[in-house]
């Protein structure tokens, strides 16, 4: 990786990137919220009870490029006044997708943190947008992306002087179909070795399946992830997207008890 110049570990501290008021890079960080923003009262209720119960930052998407053209797309700038409702509500700071270079002021107006999803981590237009901002960048692993890949994308974004990346593993495409990705989480210990950046994961994505978010979360705790993003819903079974690896809050709330007495056995 000769050409990896801002990315690279060489020497580097670690990186710790300020979102708000949360360093994502100084112990572990919890984001949670819905897949999508649906209405008011289900975002500003879902940001409410995952502030309870221990969550760092609210993740919503108000943009949601999705497989088919006829499923929910998200409410759009409607869906990110309403995330500013719930960071109003709450205090927590507000990490919410981009899908176009022309839509970068806008989202950045709202937000917090810039995701940068799977499915854009090639756009490269996107991502030297992304880099002109002073907003820091949530940037998922590409379906099928190897790690050299995924650095290679971090690496615009930084050229363009946007030094504030987060490294995210949500899973990647393998013939396996039980669950929707496969996590890699060897590649969390491998971005250790290989850059400076913080690195979270998605257990969500990763899975699939909702039964499986807090075993993995648990996991990327062990294997030294600097933190999570997982999808959380007032009403799972109600969601209008992503339905199958979302948390109820009752099933979060037993997650962050069970990530509290991890940490305490990891000390």
């Amino acid at each position: 990786m000769k050409d990896l110049r801002l990315a690279s570990l060489g020497g580097r501290k670690r990186t710790a990137v300020k979102v708000g008021d949360v360093k994502i890079g100084s112990g572990f960080t919890v984001i949670a919220g819905p897949c999508a923003v649906e209405s008011e009262g289900q975002i500003v209720e879902t940001a409410v009870a995952v502030k309870e119960a221990g969550a760092d930052l609210l993740r919503g998407g108000a943009f949601k490029p999705r497989t088919s053209p006829y499923a929910f797309q998200g409410l759009g700038e409607e869906g990110l006044k309403l995330l500013q409702k719930a960071k109003d509500e709450t205090g927590l700071p507000i990490v919410t997708e981009i899908i176009d270079p022309r839509d970068a002021k806008l989202v950045s107006d709202y937000a917090d943190a810039l995701q940068i999803g799977a499915r854009n981590m090639q756009n490269f237009a996107l991502l030297k947008e992304v880099g002109k901002l002073e907003k820091p960048v949530l940037l998922k692993r590409g379906l099928s992306a190897t790690i050299e890949e995924w650095l290679y994308c971090a690496e615009y974004i930084l050229k363009e002087g946007n030094p504030n990346v987060i490294m995210c593993e949500r899973g990647i495409r393998t013939f396996e179909k039980y669950t929707r990705n496969t996590l890699d989480l060897s590649s969390v210990p491998a971005l250790k070795e290989l850059t400076h950046l913080p690195v979270i994961t998605d257990p969500s994505h990763g899975t699939g399946r909702n039964s499986l978010v807090a075993p993995m979360a648990m996991a990327s705790l062990a294997v030294g992830a600097d933190g999570i993003i997982v999808e959380v819903h007032r009403k799972p079974e109600e969601s209008a997207s992503d339905r199958d690896q979302t948390l109820s809050i009752g099933q979060f709330k037993e997650m962050m008890e069970r990530i509290g007495k991890l940490k305490k056995g990891l000390e």
